[in-house]
This record gives structure tokens, sequence and C-alpha cells, in this order.
């Protein structure tokens, strides 16, 4: 089972609530890690600093996993559908039309100096 939340939930929070949902004591999962119920009580704090491979070997011994993920960059994927129709030559000639344009905006900040910024 998959533990998916959409907030920043801190280490010791994920920890103790998958070992209370598995039904553990912080002893049983000592047990199960080869530690000690003080070094599972450490990771339950909330100012608890495991590493990613710590926190994940945890929840495992609870019958969870660990998976990092992050959102996917907001894309405009109209404009790479547009660009993939063009041929190579066609994409080289619009990117350098496109890098001709940035320069020239850039020279003309430049030429307005700080106060127009």
């Amino acid at each position: 089972m998959v533990l998916s939340y959409a907030l920043i939930v801190s280490s010791a929070l994920l920890l103790r609530t998958a070992r209370l949902e598995a039904g553990l004591t912080q002893a049983q999962l000592a047990a199960r890690l080869g530690l000690t119920q003080p070094a599972v009580a450490k990771l339950e704090r909330a100012d608890a600093n495991p590493t990613v491979a710590t926190l994940d070997r945890a929840l495992r011994a609870t019958g969870r996993r660990l998976a990092l993920m992050s959102d996917p960059p907001d894309v405009d994927e109209t404009q790479i559908v547009e660009r993939l129709r063009l041929s190579p030559a066609e994409r080289l000639a619009a990117f350098q039309s496109s890098q001709r344009k940035l320069a020239r905006l850039v020279q003309g900040a430049r030429r307005a100096g700080p106060a127009s910024r």
C-alpha cells in the first residue's frame, strides 16, 4: 500500500502514521528494523531528519513504501506539437530568428538604462 499526501508532511508524522496504521508499537517496529525502541522514538520526534533511505526502510517495515514525486512543470504542449511539425531546418531558422529578436530586446534595454528597468 502506498500513502499519498498532497501536502508536505514531516518524516516523523509519516512514520508514526504508518506505524500506527500497521498496528505496531515502537518496540515492534524497532524489532523489525533491528533497532532499539528509543531509536524508533527518535525517528518519530518532530525534529527528526532521517535520510531518505532510512525513512524508506522504516516505512517498508510497516508495509508501506516511500515514493517521491514532483509535479511536472506547466508546459504548453501545443507549442511543442507545432515545433515538431516543422522540419529540422525550419526549427533551426525559427530558433535563430528568436535569438536575433532576443538580442535586439536586450540591446534596447541596455540603451534605455537603469531608470527604465
